[in-house]
């Protein structure tokens, strides 16, 4: 497998240390405090909504049955698995062998082209930003049945959302953008490393091409892919996180 170049240990969420690893991505030392990076994203029509939703009288809501807490950390529970569940088992990242044994097509050996990659990712990213919009939305009702003061929060965070969504949208879509420079370079390590085989190998009197090592840097490359999916995954429910914790306390 190809491996990027060393550099200083990377902190941060898995997503980020899995590309600053996969990829040529640089990653800057000093990253700016979070108040500064907010006040970038946030314009002043977001920022005036903000603090409406902080200021504001959040909406009398009757209070919700007892118990909603360990039922929301369910329905959390069930979309993660689901979505974990679509990640591992999806037909364009089983293994050589794992295809060879099922109905997967064999043809994505044979003349592999990143594009099948890229449209996947993006695919399953669609399918994790409805699943965990649909489910944040639903704490958010469970949480504004609670008291004011987790009205009021559930208010802030609907607001953070359609105000950071654009941009979390575009950084993430640049994920499978960032993955096609790391499978090129495992093809070309695989591609002369099998020019190098058929040019040293013994002279074969029938006429025969020498054969090669399998594909590994495929399955390696869809190995890779899969765990950035899942990093992926994980970034996008730390607001879900925080609503279950913020339930739990209510």
């Amino acid at each position: 497998m190809v491996q990027a170049p060393q550099r200083t240990a990377i902190s941060g969420p898995t997503l980020i240390r899995l590309l600053a690893r996969l990829t040529a991505a640089e990653v800057p030392d000093a990253r700016p405090a979070l108040p500064d990076r907010l006040s970038q994203w946030l314009d002043w029509t977001d920022a005036i909504k903000l603090s409406t939703a902080l200021n504001g009288n959040p909406p009398v809501i009757a209070p919700g049955p007892r118990g909603n807490a360990a039922a929301a950390a369910d329905d959390a529970a069930r979309v993660r698995a689901t979505l974990a569940r679509a990640i591992a088992g999806d037909s364009v990242f089983a293994s050589t062998q794992r295809r060879s044994n099922t109905s997967a097509p064999a043809s994505l050996d044979a003349s592999v082209d990143y594009a099948v990659f890229r449209q996947r990712y993006l695919f399953l990213q669609r399918e994790m930003g409805t699943a965990i919009g649909n489910l944040r939305e639903r704490l958010r009702v469970s949480l504004a049945a609670a008291t004011p003061a987790m009205a009021r929060l559930a208010m802030v965070d609907a607001v953070m959302e359609r105000a950071l969504a654009p941009r979390e949208q575009g950084l993430l879509a640049n994920v499978p953008q960032l993955l096609a420079g790391y499978f090129e370079r495992l093809r070309k390590v695989e591609q002369e490393a099998q020019a190098a085989a058929q040019t040293d190998a013994p002279a074969d009197t029938s006429g025969s091409t020498p054969s090669v090592a399998p594909r590994a840097w495929l399955d390696a490359f869809r190995k890779d892919m899969q765990s950035v999916l899942l990093a992926e995954m994980e970034v996008r429910f730390q607001p879900v996180e925080a609503l279950l914790a913020a339930l739990r306390t209510s």
